[in-house]
């Protein structure tokens, strides 16, 4: 097995590998940001990152999960220091909505704060115990409050998921059916 790359130290490497393909975007699924050290780091590497993507003539995005809203040491969390400290025009977001309201965050808040800089999204939903992840319209996600902000957010493009699905083609299934309805 060929040795996993990173941003990190192979960030030119996975940027000419995503342009080659033909691919839109670069998207970072995880980084460390447990300490403020940490998030400076990312924060580099990030700009790096973004900075080859333009480049290359493609966009670079960060995906999140729900520990970036937990405020670190100097208490400020991940998420907004990686906002805030980044080039809105080199780094964007891939928001997923699941994690953004398990950590009590309202996407179009984030939205209006940010305007165009979340062009990608994961759409996940999660139940009222915010620890079960669900098919897309069967938990606790407002996806019509965030899809009606879609233009203040950017969105380009957007992906059902659900994580562990223990049906995968019935779970997509309901997705698809009840996201369709939300949407009409």
């Amino acid at each position: 097995m060929p040795p996993r790359l990173n941003l990190r130290d192979n960030y030119q490497q996975l940027v000419d590998e995503a342009a080659e393909a033909g691919l839109t975007y670069l998207v970072c699924a995880s980084t460390p940001v447990a300490t403020l050290d940490e998030i400076s780091k990312s924060i580099e590497v990030f700009q790096k990152t973004g900075e080859a993507c333009k480049k290359a003539k493609i966009g670079f995005a960060y995906h999140n999960h729900a520990t970036e809203f937990d405020a670190v040491e100097g208490g400020k969390p991940p998420y907004e220091l990686i906002l805030s400290q980044t080039d809105k025009d080199l780094v964007t977001m891939e928001l997923d909505l699941a994690w953004a309201t398990k950590a009590g965050k309202d996407p179009v808040e984030l939205f209006k704060q940010h305007p165009g800089r979340f062009p990608l999204w994961h759409v996940k939903d999660i139940k009222q115990d915010l620890k079960t992840l669900t098919e897309v319209g069967n938990g606790v996600v407002d996806f019509k409050h965030a899809f009606a902000a879609a233009q203040t957010a950017g969105l380009k493009y957007f992906f059902v998921e659900q994580d562990m699905a223990p049906e995968p083609i019935g779970n997509i299934t309901t997705s698809y059916q009840n996201l369709s309805k939300l949407l009409s």
